[in-house]
């Protein structure tokens, strides 16, 4: 599939849409589950009737072309109808996170100068009303999805003409803003990222491209759960949208697992979490059934028989047939979990990690990683299905150019390259020189172009021995033992190296069953002898993977996890690194104190 010239694009985003809706308008697009979790189609026709009606209310509601209007919900079939609908009124919609607290809404709504908000919840509502009684808040006019604002906006726009909507949906040009994506902020407070038409439609095209044997055949479909406030999961709404790929939305992610066993997708789409998860959770219930020993053996199976495809002389006979033992007894059970006909995945937002990616391979499930920021318009690398190298995110997407620095940050610029943070231009200066965006990730590319991810330019550990460190290396290894959720390592200006742990508390009660224990809290599990041993080994495995002056030394499990709703995670799950080190300074100071003699 060759690349069209600008003039070929579609001119905006709502076109590019409309199009694929046009063309598939008795095929289903979208799918949305109902209180029993039945799955509800919906055709190309049928959604556009959906937008249109949805466009034409807004448009009673007042809202002009140009203005901001907020989304804050959880990733839903409203979510993407006011999306589009939002641009087919010539308006930007800017996401909230749905897990915002009152003064986020404040920053995001007065920055962006939103003044028309829909929420999905009361709860929301009531947050938003707090913001909106302040009167210098531009906010005025709060919608709330729960309540019914849907059939609402549908039942105030019966009276603008069709022709309103036409007229409205060609205002917007490539070179027009088509949203304000805010960074989930781990540091500091959040910047709004100005993407354009532009940067979405020539992303899409280039990503269609060169992903056509996962998006563009009869029945591809996928689960999207990823919260589309994230500026990864609006790319991919946007990109599927315009594929024809079936959505079905999932907006509680605990429900995850049974959708993907009713939904079958061809695509999994997901952060390497819910890959870790999957696999834990496997693990445990293997144990749990006291066919531990078989699980591991049928893993290991797996990851040699995907190391072994990546060499020239293939898997031998005997791996052949090891790798069909295993298949039977326990990987083509882990492809039923995710429903069974999923061939591909594609995994961002952190690394996967070598061992997860060569596992997944080796039972039939293509593992893609790939990597973005916001400001790139969320993807900038993606490993193809024909050309892959587990490890790395692959190569460069269509549109973009990449350099690395002298001190390992990538640096790149491109068509998708957003326009700068709005009304922040320090900010944009910051981030920017001579044309070349400062990613502030730190990495190396391969002879043939493969993007390999070292960690994070701030978040490098020099040690009191001038020895540099990339905490990921190990952060990520130790994420991937069942027992830990998340590792936290640290020792910048320290002697050596050391580690924060938390325990994952939904597969504690599993681990502990299979090893015998008793039912514990996971503060009496963090001082239990056996859970700490199998902590250290864990600990040793990961420290397999660095110098000896780069593992760790020391280490210690916290009482409380980080998560989202305790403000150490962020809404796409990323560490706030720089509060944990704050708020854990004590703990952190423990691991360095004298050992008594």
């Amino acid at each position: 599939m060759s690349q069209p010239s600008r003039a070929e694009y579609a001119p905006n985003i709502v076109a590019l849409i409309a199009e694929r809706w046009r063309t598939h308008a008795d095929a289903v697009v979208m799918r949305y589950a109902d209180e029993d979790d039945r799955w509800i189609d919906v055709t190309g026709a049928e959604a556009q009737a959906m937008v249109d009606a949805t466009a034409k209310g807004l448009v009673a509601r007042g809202v002009e072309p140009g203005q901001s209007v907020g989304i804050m919900a959880r990733t839903r079939i409203e979510w993407s109808i006011l999306d589009v609908a939002i641009w087919t009124v010539g308006a930007l919609p800017v996401p909230i996170y749905d897990t915002s607290s009152a003064s986020q809404i404040d920053w995001i709504t007065s920055d962006a100068d939103i003044s028309v908000l829909v929420v999905e919840t009361a709860e929301h509502a009531a947050l938003a009303r707090s913001v909106a009684a302040d009167p210098e808040s531009p906010l005025r006019d709060i919608l709330v999805i729960d309540e019914g604002c849907m059939e609402d906006l549908r039942a105030a726009g019966a009276g603008i003409p069709d022709s309103i909507i036409a007229e409205r949906s060609a205002l917007a040009t490539l070179d027009s803003p088509a949203t304000i994506v805010y960074t989930s902020g781990t540091t500091g407070r959040p910047k709004g990222a100005v993407l354009t038409h532009f940067n979405f439609v020539r992303h899409t095209y280039g990503i269609q491209d060169e992903l056509d044997d996962v998006l563009l055949f009869d029945g591809a479909s996928t689960v999207l759960f990823l919260t589309l406030a994230h500026s990864l999961a609006r790319l991919v709404e946007v990109v599927l949208l315009a594929s024809g790929t079936v959505i079905g939305y999932c907006p509680d992610s605990r429900k995850l697992v049974p959708y993907f066993a009713s939904f079958q997708p061809t695509l999994i789409l997901a952060v390497p979490r819910v890959f870790e998860k999957v696999y834990n959770a496997a693990e445990q219930k293997a144990a749990a059934g006291g066919k531990v020993k078989i699980f591991r053996w049928a893993a290991k199976q797996s990851i040699e028989y995907s190391r072994a495809l990546a060499t020239s002389g293939g898997p031998s006979l005997a791996l052949k047939a090891r790798h069909a033992i295993a298949d039977r007894l326990v990987l083509s059970k882990i492809r039923e979990v995710l429903g069974g006909r999923a061939r591909h995945a594609i995994s961002g937002s952190a690394p996967l990690g070598d061992r997860l990616g060569h596992f997944y391979n080796g039972l039939g499930l293509q593992v893609l990683e790939g990597y973005g920021l916001t400001e790139v318009t969320a993807a900038s690398h993606v490993n193809r299905t024909r050309l892959s190298k587990i490890g790395s995110v692959g190569t460069a997407l269509p549109g973009f150019e990449v350099r690395i620095a002298d001190d390992g940050e990538i640096l790149m610029r491109g068509d998708m390259l957003f326009t700068g943070y709005h009304r922040n231009a320090e900010a944009t200066d910051a981030a920017m020189a001579d044309g070349w965006f400062h990613t502030g990730d730190i990495g190396h590319e391969d002879a043939e172009g493969y993007l390999y991810i070292t960690g994070r330019k701030k978040e490098i550990i020099v040690t009191a021995g001038g020895k540099n460190v990339a905490p990921a290396v190990l952060e990520d290894r130790l994420r991937g033992y069942a027992l830990v959720s998340q590792c936290v390592v640290v020792g910048d200006a320290k002697p050596f190296i050391g580690a924060l742990l938390t325990l994952d508390a939904e597969a504690l009660p599993g681990w502990l069953k299979a090893h015998g224990l008793p039912e514990l809290t996971v503060a009496e599990a963090a001082a239990d002898p056996l859970v700490r041993e199998h902590l250290e080994k864990a600990v040793d495995r990961a420290n397999r993977a660095v110098s000896r002056a780069e593992s760790i030394r020391k280490w210690d499990i916290l009482a409380d996890d980080f998560t989202v709703e305790n403000g150490y995670l962020t809404p796409s799950l990323k560490l706030k690194r720089a509060q944990v080190l704050r708020d854990f300074a004590e703990d952190i100071e423990r691991l360095y104190a004298p050992v008594p003699r």
